[in-house]
């Protein structure tokens, strides 16, 4: 059986007459949540958080977790993560010992011809629920819903929020925790807010990407020697290069000759912010297939050395990039 995500979030007792019950997808943040509902609704049931990894070098032990059940457990349920068509074997053996318990499996993005998908799907007491990633409009509702009780929540804070998330349920709910944790009063108030956010440090970071991106090398380099980059901060400034650089793909793939670009990015979904598309249509006189190509792979080599070099300053890996992406903006 196959569910909604937008209908589990508002009531997860669709789950009760299901056993095994598989959410996969790249929404992370979404992912989380319904987890952390799945405990909060069974407090009073024991639960056993698991891997796949675990659970395939010990096939006995999912086994022994259903049927050594304590006398005063009321009901059981067990989490299995980073789950992918390797434990189905596992899970299709134990359906004849489940009574009770309850488990939910969690996998990354699952093709249409995943095997764990397709048994889901297909199965009686199986439920399945696709996490797909949230667009501008569930990302809004979200900040509505979460402040709807604090003043000073203007449309522009909305969409600075907006805008700072990248549509990311897991970063929107993170800056959220912020704000209550800082407005205790219940009032946003917009400079405060742009301090806790950086959003002043993400609009430089934002200045000099689009810079390299347009090939300005003498911009580019003022902008550099200008900037503090923070090694903390590192993966944000990868992955706001490698979102931009991304777009300019996905636009390059859609585009048929002749065809207005102003439309075409206009008919982009999730849509691109008004701000962002005289910039992009700058960069794409730019950047051809072969380029952006060329240039996903230095952001991937980069991400590999911020995450596998204790002894490499980050910032110089960044700033590495930033210089290598601009001088291919202007290359032949």
């Amino acid at each position: 059986m196959i569910f909604k995500s937008y209908l589990l979030e508002k009531d997860l007792n669709l789950l009760d007459n299901y056993n095994q019950i598989l959410f996969y997808g790249e929404n992370i943040g979404l992912k989380l949540e319904l987890k952390d509902k799945l405990r909060s609704n069974n407090p009073k049931s024991s639960n056993l958080s698991l891997f796949q990894e675990d659970v395939i070098k010990n096939k006995d032990l999912l086994i022994n977790e259903i049927l050594n059940r304590s006398l005063f457990e009321n009901e059981k349920i067990i989490f299995i993560d980073q789950a992918n068509d390797k434990i189905l074997d596992i899970l299709i053996e134990i359906k004849t010992f489940i009574k009770d318990i309850k488990i939910f499996i969690f996998a990354e993005t699952l093709e249409k011809k995943s095997k764990l998908r397709k048994h889901f799907e297909k199965t009686e007491n199986c439920a399945v629920i696709p996490c797909y990633k949230d667009t501008e409009i569930t990302i809004k509702k979200i900040i509505v819903e979460k402040l709807r009780n604090y003043k000073g929540l203007t449309t522009e804070i909305v969409n600075q929020l907006i805008q700072v998330s990248n549509l990311d349920r897991n970063k929107i709910n993170n800056e959220i925790k912020k704000i209550e944790n800082c407005f205790i009063e219940k009032e946003i108030t917009k400079p405060v807010l742009e301090k806790l956010l950086n959003i002043k440090s993400n609009d430089d970071f934002d200045e000099i990407k689009n810079e390299a991106l347009n090939g300005n090398k003498n911009k580019t380099n003022k902008l550099l020697a200008e900037t503090n980059f923070e090694d903390e901060k590192s993966i944000f400034y990868l992955n706001s290069l490698n979102q931009r650089i991304n777009k300019l793909n996905e636009i390059e793939l859609l585009k048929k000759k002749g065809e207005n670009l102003d439309t075409l990015i206009s008919n982009i979904r999730p849509p691109i912010f008004w701000k962002d598309k005289p910039v992009i249509i700058q960069q794409l006189k730019k950047w051809n297939k072969n380029k952006i190509k060329k240039a996903l792979d230095m952001t991937y080599e980069a991400e590999i050395k911020i995450k596998s070099t204790s002894h490499l300053r980050k910032d110089l890996i960044i700033k590495n990039l930033i210089v290598n992406l601009c001088c291919s903006a202007n290359s032949s």
